[in-house]
């Protein structure tokens, strides 16, 4: 008995555990069906957001929706405000950087005896293939410094044109050739000159003619030779003045007043040197430069020796501009005029501009150009060439500089007959070269 009973009860229970799996291996074949339909039926979910709403992407009236929701217009100038602050004050703080920088470099290199001071170019560069090789041809100008004269700094700011200009120096000595100097000036048309008034008799005649003046403040060194000095003596303080005007970053073109002014120069310069000079040369091979053949007989086979010559700049007419070159040259020049020892202006100006480095003497790293001599006329172009020339009397000079005579005055009025006026005989009186 006791054995059927447990077999019988072995029985039930396995039929009961078979009853139950049936029905759970159901349910899930039930749930896994539902899940298939909702899957099909619903792909984005039961809470997906509407097809309008999913599809749209925001735009930009939207994003200025929230953003005037989350930001007020007063707050938004205020931000505003604050950025241009901000801007403003890093252009200043960068400029303060620069200059401090330039004063650093300035003291550095003020150090040595020579106080040289170097362009750095920026990086090392490789040669390129043959012929494409140039030279760095212009060099950067000096950072300006007003405080060296800030009344002449303020003044050129009204006369320059793009930060250049014509600058004389003149006393009573000179007045009648500066009265045909500046109204030949006026008659072109040039805005951008001034009259470094050496007295007060030029400073009121260019006040009364408004011509732009400029008077120093009294320095006895300068004005004991300013007021009773003869032109060589007044064309050596042109150096220490013209100084000034570098040191404040202009251009000067430096003018005597023995010159005619028939066209604009400043159309006429090419501003990739140190200093662009007329020349005293009469021809291309004088003014521009040529082989010069030295004969030697005592040397046989030796002879002949080559030289290079040019005929000398004029130092009553030139270009120059703001660099540490030339503001060189002028500290050299002026230096050396005022030693003891008389010496001509414009053959230290030469020799300085020239003379390479040798044993005992350091040269003028200072890159130069010869202004074409047609436009900038010497008067011994004109008179003992140009005159005489049917096809040369065509051309129109830019200026004519009555240098090579000392009948300065009627020659000047002559060269504006001719040019200006048209009288085709205004130059016919004169001489090939000068009458003692």
């Amino acid at each position: 008995m006791a054995g059927v009973r447990r077999d019988g009860s072995l029985m039930r229970e396995k039929g009961g555990h078979s009853f139950r799996g049936s029905r759970i291996a159901a349910a899930v074949a039930i749930g896994v069906l539902l899940g298939c339909v909702c899957a099909f039926a619903f792909p984005n979910g039961f809470f997906s957001p509407a097809p309008s709403i999913r599809n749209r992407r925001p735009s930009k009236s939207d994003l200025e929706i929230d953003l005037s929701s989350c930001e007020s217009s007063e707050k938004i100038s205020m931000l505003k405000t604050d950025i241009m602050r901000v801007t403003g004050k890093n252009a200043e703080l960068k400029k303060q950087v620069r200059d401090l920088t330039e004063k650093l470099r300035l003291a550095e290199q003020g150090k040595g005896p020579a106080q040289e001071q170097y362009v750095v170019s920026g990086k090392q560069p490789k040669a390129g293939p043959f012929g494409t090789v140039k030279s760095l041809r212009t060099l950067p100008t000096v950072l300006p410094d007003e405080s060296v004269n800030p009344r002449l700094a303020k003044l050129l700011e009204k006369v320059a044109v793009r930060k250049e200009l014509i600058v004389a120096l003149a006393n009573s000595n000179v007045q009648s050739m500066l009265e045909v100097w500046y109204t030949s000036i006026k008659k072109v048309g040039i805005p951008n000159y001034l009259v470094v008034a050496l007295d007060d008799g030029i400073a009121n005649l260019c006040q009364s003619n408004t011509v732009p003046f400029y008077k120093r403040d009294p320095d006895e060194g300068i004005d004991s030779v300013a007021k009773t000095g003869t032109n060589h003596a007044v064309s050596g303080l042109k150096f220490r003045i013209l100084r000034e005007f570098l040191q404040l970053g202009y251009s000067v073109l430096l003018s005597d007043v023995d010159i005619v002014y028939l066209q604009n120069p400043f159309d006429h310069l090419h501003r990739d040197s140190d200093v662009e000079s007329m020349s005293d040369g009469h021809n291309n091979m004088t003014a521009y430069g040529y082989n010069d053949v030295f004969d030697e007989p005592a040397m046989g086979w030796a002879r002949y020796a080559h030289t290079m010559r040019i005929w000398v700049y004029n130092s009553g007419f030139f270009y120059i501009r703001p660099t540490i070159p030339s503001i060189e040259l002028l500290d050299r020049v002026a230096e050396r005029l005022s030693r003891p020892t008389p010496a001509w202006d414009q053959a230290v100006f030469n020799e300085e501009l020239f003379f390479p480095s040798h044993p005992g003497y350091i040269g003028l790293h200072a890159a130069k150009r010869t202004l074409d001599m047609y436009l900038f006329m010497n008067s011994k172009v004109l008179f003992k060439a140009v005159r005489k020339d049917a096809n040369l009397k065509k051309l129109m000079p830019v200026i004519v500089h009555v240098n090579y005579h000392p009948d300065k005055l009627p020659r000047m009025k002559a060269v504006v007959e001719f040019y200006v006026n048209g009288k085709k005989d205004a130059l016919d009186p004169f001489p090939d070269g000068s009458e003692w």
